[in-house]
């Protein structure tokens, strides 16, 4: 009996890495002179769209590790992008809350995101980009059903 070949670009496992590392080193190149970690890019995103959620909310939201989660604010909040302040309603939770600094980077870190998938997206076509970016949403809810 033969044994199984793997055939990397007949693989959806490895092309879907090689292209999420391909877009983590472009968007990494882009932020950083902002002072950005792609790591924080996420949490960022998710905080720009509605601050003062907690850690637990950030988990949720990001499908993330809560110890991978808490390492990056930690690092944030060291560089001085994120505040943790006591939650009203219950002292023992806290809410994440961005800076100014966090604020104003807004704009050029989108900007970059955006340039990147653009990059990525370039020799598509409008319809081709649409399905491409649904095939990818059913493969991550498939593997997120099982």
């Amino acid at each position: 009996m033969q044994g199984m070949t793997f055939e990397k670009n007949s693989s959806a496992g490895y092309l879907a890495n090689h292209m999420a590392r391909l877009f983590a080193a472009g968007l990494q190149r882009r932020i950083k002179p902002l002072g950005l970690a792609t790591g924080q890019f996420p949490a960022l995103v998710a905080l720009w769209q509605k601050e003062g959620q907690t850690q637990k909310d950030l988990v949720a939201a990001l499908d993330i590790e809560q110890a991978t989660l808490a390492n990056t604010l930690s690092r944030m909040e060291r560089d001085g992008l994120v505040i943790r302040k006591p939650c009203d309603e219950d002292g023992r939770v806290q809410r994440i809350h961005l800076t100014p600094k966090a604020r104003a980077l807004k704009d050029d870190a989108i900007g970059a995101a955006m340039a990147q998938n653009a990059v990525a997206l370039d020799d598509f076509t409008e319809e081709e980009t649409a399905q491409f970016l649904e095939f990818m949403r059913r493969a991550i809810a498939s593997m997120q059903s099982r």
